[in-house]
């Protein structure tokens, strides 16, 4: 019993460890370029035409850098056990996304990226309260979750089609360009998503998965409201 009990308090420790380390990387200054990184911006700035290999590479490599991404994501699937209810919120996720990264630099809509990346901020602390049952406790009831995924798709759809904007990529083959670029986004969220259902597949196997349930997704929430006040701040200092 008491080698039991001194392994689950490891096992407790390792997973706070590895959450806190998480959320570190929120405060990385490398991290807030949002996966942009400067190999990344000349290759961009400097291309000229049809480059599906690169385009896909980049787009994979924005999601699973993407820590905004990937903690919203995780809020989503955090209390989904069934695989069929991954892949259909994955999939809403993946329709939002596509929908106004498309639709965004196609159409050349601008917006505030500083704006866009506030509500994304936003949309981490929204999954974490749903999934604390914040909003049961506090209007009666709990929004659509299939919907809210949804919705907030859209605005982080508009988060990559703002990244792209800044370096006005040329009109030439820009479609299939864009594509490439969004396939490789699936392909890194697919990849991520693989990532952390085994690491949650293996943490709900022990009684520390809903200990720390509650604490893991107020973190969530935490880093939300810092990376919404990150933005903002940006936003009111520009």
């Amino acid at each position: 019993m008491i080698a039991f009990s001194d392994s689950y308090k490891r096992f407790s420790k390792n997973i706070l460890f590895l959450v806190g380390l998480c959320i570190f990387t929120v405060f990385s200054s490398e991290l807030y370029a949002h996966g942009v990184d400067e190999n990344t911006r000349e290759f961009l700035k400097a291309n000229q035409g049809l480059a599906i290999g690169p385009f896909l590479y980049i787009g994979a490599k924005h999601m699973v850098t993407g820590y905004d991404h990937l903690l919203f994501l995780v809020g989503v699937i955090f209390f989904l056990f069934r695989t069929r209810d991954v892949l259909l919120y994955a999939s809403l996720f993946t329709l939002g996304h596509s929908l106004t990264l498309l639709t965004g630099v196609l159409a050349s809509i601008q917006v505030n990226p500083y704006l866009i990346d506030a509500m994304i901020g936003l949309s981490v602390v929204y999954k974490g309260f749903d999934n604390l049952q914040g909003f049961k406790h506090l209007i009666g009831f709990q929004p659509n979750p299939k919907v809210a995924v949804m919705i907030f798709g859209l605005f982080h759809g508009f988060g990559l089609a703002t990244k792209l904007q800044e370096f006005a990529l040329p009109k030439t083959d820009l479609w299939k360009n864009l594509l490439a670029f969004n396939i490789g986004v699936e392909l890194g969220q697919f990849f991520a998503l693989t990532f952390i259902l085994i690491v949650l597949d293996y943490w709900r196997q022990h009684n520390s998965f809903y200990t720390f349930s509650t604490a893991t997704n107020t973190l969530l929430m935490s880093s939300g409201l810092i990376l919404f006040g990150y933005q903002m701040t940006g936003y009111l200092l520009k």
